[in-house]
């Protein structure tokens, strides 16, 4: 079962969401996506889960279907792959250069070999987001 999927014969919901995150770590990363947001004024979101080949290309149709591409900024990881792919839009890309999207990528990584997934979603959140500065 995943976030957001109702269980048929039940009104209760589900006891233990299926995911690599726990629910302190979910508040965590929810908390930085909203004060990226609120910081920049650009639309910040996170995809985790499997990408398909090839990768960047998968990571950059996501952002597309993102309802404001242009002022949005994707993080997609696929811990199973070891990817990590930081989609910028038009606009945000302005704030956001590859090469801050590059630095923020490579302390994600980091921390995600040292198995702290959200920490290092959380601390890239946070890079990419002083980076942008005030909108």
């Amino acid at each position: 079962m995943t976030v957001g999927e109702k269980q048929t014969g039940t009104e209760n919901p589900p006891e233990v969401l299926d995911g690599p995150f726990s629910t302190r770590q979910l508040l965590r990363i929810d908390e930085a996506l909203r004060l990226a947001d609120q910081g920049t004024g650009l639309v910040f979101s996170i995809f985790v889960g499997g990408l398909d080949e090839p990768v960047r290309e998968h990571a950059q149709r996501l952002h597309r279907q993102l309802a404001d591409p242009d002022r949005s900024v994707l993080i997609a990881v696929s811990p199973n792959q070891r990817q990590l792919e930081i989609v910028t839009g038009r606009h945000a890309r302005k704030r956001i250069p590859d090469t801050y999207a590059k630095l923020a990528a490579l302390s994600m990584v980091g921390a995600f070999s040292g198995g702290d997934l959200a920490g290092g979603i959380i601390n890239g959140l946070d890079q990419l987001a002083s980076h942008a500065g005030k909108g």
